[in-house]
């Protein structure tokens, strides 16, 4: 099992930036594929970018694609999520996960989990 600690939220304003970080630790962190999710208040938790254990390959959701980049430090057992250009429909808590067991994009796939760090974008 790894164990996952998201931080970097936070209030901003339209058209700003925030990097989200998630560390690891427990089972080696470089054997997994990491990704973000994202749920806001009254829906479903969705995909929001994933990289493999070698950060070799990305994918985006196609709402953050253009403005948000993933990657990972192996070496700190970290990956990032740099946002720029945020909008207030990115409003949500934003969760780190690893290791899927089988597609990248669904959250039931995933077997482990952070808390959840909040981000807020104001109009």
């Amino acid at each position: 099992q790894v164990q996952l600690v998201e931080s970097g939220g936070g209030l901003v304003q339209a058209g700003g930036s925030l990097r989200l970080s998630c560390a690891a630790s427990g089972r080696a962190f470089s054997s997994n594929v990491m990704a973000w999710f994202r749920q806001a208040p009254g829906k479903e938790r969705e995909f929001v970018s994933c990289i493999t254990r070698s950060g070799s390959w990305t994918d985006y959701a196609a709402f953050v694609k253009g403005r948000f980049t993933i990657s990972r430090d192996n070496a700190k057992n970290t990956v990032y999520l740099q946002m720029h250009s945020l909008k207030p429909e990115d409003t949500a808590v934003y969760y780190c996960a690893a290791d899927t067991s089988g597609s990248y994009y669904q959250d039931s796939q995933y077997h482990d989990w952070g808390q959840g760090t909040q981000v807020t974008v104001s109009s």
